[in-house]
This record gives structure tokens, C-alpha cells and sequence, in this order.
């Protein structure tokens, strides 16, 4: 297949939607498909994986677009428009990321030539409204999802939602056609680094961190991911003077976190690692907290608990990564400093159950394969294909 992914910001680090457009481009590559990206690229290269359409740059808005490393693409005027047909025409099937005006101007010309399109419903309102402190308000989150919906997803046959929670959710805002449940994947190097954790090979500890108590969480440092809250349990902790946090990503907060950890007896890191060195940490630490109030699945959680940790969840109702927990005692009450610190603590005083419990943890995160999530996307464009197939011969 010819598969077109339609993405305003494709190449960065720091965005889980840009990441795993990035992995499904890869893995399907692999598998001999050709993937092409139509996406804003003003970096002047010449790269025939992609069509380059120009960044465009929002009036007051930009500097907060910057923070998060995402850019819009100029989705009109006569060049933009030629490149944006040209690429649809090339494909055998289009898949839109992202609910924003590119990818409706995409989807409206791949119906208007018959092509057939999906959708990904990656995006939770709540992300966007948390930026000017309304994601507890829910008309105005659901007003977001009415406009998502009108953009792009209605008259769309199939859509990708990396987590059941997401498909729920947007169904419940009123979103039809098929949803089609699909993690974004793990890539094997974390299954392979949780076998040897297990097997008793764990990385040798760096010396900064000998007798301490490793606690990492990974992601951008926003006020959704609340790794304030992590900050703020330390002291509640019987362990606070041997407590390490570390927190693997970069964002907007993180001048924020840094002040607001200086009164702990261990001063968080603040680290940006690229996956091996990930990897790395991850295999020398104790515990995993995922503190976030929302996430529409958090891969970097799988990461996490496939290298051979047990984690500890938000039980936040705007969030699915509360499903990776296999029981209670991986669960605290969302915004709860104290509870956290509670869960921490058991954790910390019961070794021998953490250690059974790494493994059990390890092994359950193999269902989350990446090779097993392209095997579920490649029925669902196949399906939308013969969908579509059948939509044009009845309209003919």
C-alpha cells in the first residue's frame, strides 16, 4: 500500500502523536509498504519521504506553540493546496492524525476524489483546554470535541484510538463509525531490557546513585502530568531522604518543577534521554509513578513497566492509563500527594512483592508489541479500503 499520514508536526522528540506517527512509519515500511508524510517542513531539505508544506505561525499564540515543539502547517493558498492534492493522489489510502484544519482540508479532498481516508482519535480535549486552566470544565471540553468532530471525524468510516478509555470517550461526544482500539506500540528493546531485569541483569548502578531510592517519571513537564504532584508526595514518605526523583522529558513547567523541588532533601533531575539511555534508567530504578490527571493512553508507561518496574497510576477518570494497573495497589487517588506518598511506601516496604510483582508487570506488557499494534492498523486501512471500494461502486 501507498499510505499517506497527514500531521501538522511530524519531526520532533517531545510530542507522543509526532512519535507515533514516526514508529507506525517505520514498522510499516518494514513490512514494504511505502509511507509518506504530508506535514509543515521548513527546514529547506529535500527528504522524498515527505510533502513539505510551510509552518504557519500563529499570532499571539507561537511562543506556547514553541514550548510544546508543535507547528501548525499553512493549509491554504495556491502552493499549499497543489502539494496537499499531490500527495493525496499518491496515496492508496490517507490516515489523518489530528484534528486541526490541514487535516480536514486532507480528508475533504481524499472524499472528494474517492480516496479512501481514516482518522486518529489521539487528541483529548482536555489537553488543549488544560492550557488556559479549563479541563474540569466540561461543556467547554465538550464544545472542543463537537468542533474535532466537525473537522474531521464525521462521515470518517474508521478510526484508531490507542486505548479503549479514548474510544469510550469520544464516543460519548458523539462520534460515529468504527473504532478501532490499537495501542501505539512498544518497540522490543523494552521487552527484551524487562527479560534480563527479570533474569537478574540489571544495569550496574551509577555511582551518584548508590543507597538512594530511584523514582523516574517520564514525559513533558506540562501541568497535566502533574509532576508537581510527585514533588509534593516526597515529604509525605517515610523514604523522603533517600528518595531520587527524575524526570525524563522537556516542557513549559520545567523552570516551575525545578523551584518547586528545591525543598526537598534530593533535588529532582531533570533529564531528557534518548531511548537507550532511557532504557538504562529505567532499568536502575525502583519504582515508576505516572501522576497525570489525562493521557489517552501514555506509552511511556508501557515503556516503563515492560523494562521490569512496577508502576504507580493516577486513578484520574480523564485518563487511560489507569487500565495498565493489575490491581489496587498500583492506583492512587488522582491529586492526592499523600496517597501517592502511601503507595510509594508500600511499595518500598514490601521488596519481595515489588520484585514478584516487576515480573508479573514485565510479561503482561508484551500484548502491547508494536509488531501486534501494526497487525490490528494494517486491517484497519485494509478494511476501510474494501469499505470505500464499496461506497464508490454504489455511488456509480
Amino acid at each position: 500500500m501507498k499510505i499517506l499520514f497527514v500531521i501538522d508536526t511530524y519531526y520532533t522528540n517531545n510530542n507522543g502523536t509526532s512519535i507515533s506517527a514516526q514508529r507506525f512509519a517505520s514498522e510499516l515500511r518494514k513490512r514494504g509498504h511505502e509511507v509518506r508524510i504530508l506535514t509543515a517542513n521548513d527546514s529547506g531539505e529535500n527528504d522524498e519521504n515527505l510533502f513539505s508544506l510551510r509552518h504557519f505561525h500563529m499570532p499571539i499564540f507561537q511562543p506556547l506553540m514553541n514550548k510544546h515543539n508543535f507547528n501548525f502547517a499553512k493549509f491554504w493558498g495556491k502552493e499549499s493546496l497543489e502539494v496537499i492534492h499531490a500527495a493525496i493522489e499518491w496515496a492508496d489510502i490517507v490516515h489523518n492524525f489530528l484534528p486541526f484544519p490541514l487535516e480536514a482540508v486532507a480528508k475533504r479532498y481524499a472524499e472528494k476524489i474517492g480516496k479512501p481516508n481514516t482518522a486518529a482519535a489521539h487528541l483529548q480535549a482536555e489537553s488543549l483546554t488544560a492550557n488556559i486552566g479549563l479541563h474540569r470544565v466540561a461543556w467547554v471540553n465538550h464544545l472542543f470535541y463537537k468542533i474535532f468532530r466537525k473537522l474531521l471525524f464525521d462521515g470518517v468510516r474508521h478510526v484508531h484510538c490507542p486505548s479503549q478509555f479514548m474510544a469510550d470517550e469520544v464516543k460519548s461526544h458523539g462520534f460515529t463509525g468504527k473504532m478501532h482500539p490499537i495501542s501505539n506500540g512498544i518497540q522490543p528493546v523494552f521487552i527484551e531490557a524487562g527479560k534480563r531485569h527479570i533474569a537478574g541483569h540489571r544495569t550496574e548502578t551509577y555511582d551518584e546513585y548508590k543507597g538512594k531510592i530511584l523514582i523516574m517519571m517520564v514525559g513533558r513537564l506540562t501541568r497535566e502530568k502533574q509532576q508537581a504532584l510527585i514533588i509534593k508526595a516526597v515529604p509525605y514518605s517515610k523514604y523522603a531522604d533517600r528518595i531520587q526523583l527524575i524526570f525524563a522529558g522537556r516542557g513549559p513547567m520545567q523552570n516551575s518543577y525545578e523551584k518547586l523541588g528545591q525543598t526537598l532533601p534530593l533535588k529532582p533531575q531533570f533529564v531528557y534521554l534518548k531511548r537507550d539511555a532511557l532504557i538504562e534508567m529505567l532499568s536502575q530504578s525502583d519504582l515508576y509513578v505516572h501522576a497525570a490527571d489525562m493521557e489517552s493512553e501514555a506509552i511511556s508507561c508501557i515503556e516503563a513497566f515492560a523494562t521490569g518496574l512496577v508502576p504507580v497510576i493516577a486513578n484520574s477518570p480523564l485518563s487511560a492509563t489507569k487500565q495498565f494497573a493489575l490491581d489496587e495497589r498500583s492506583l492512587f487517588k488522582a491529586g492526592d500527594a499523600q496517597a501517592l506518598a502511601r503507595a510509594i511506601d508500600y511499595w518500598l516496604d514490601n521488596t519481595e512483592e515489588r520484585l514478584r510483582m516487576e515480573e508479573v508487570y514485565a510479561a503482561s506488557a508484551e500484548k502491547y508489541s508494536i509488531d501486534h499494534s501494526i497487525d490490528l492498523f494494517e486491517e484497519m486501512l485494509k478494511e476501510e479500503i474494501e469499505d470505500n471500494e464499496k461506497a464508490q461502486q454504489h455511488i456509480l
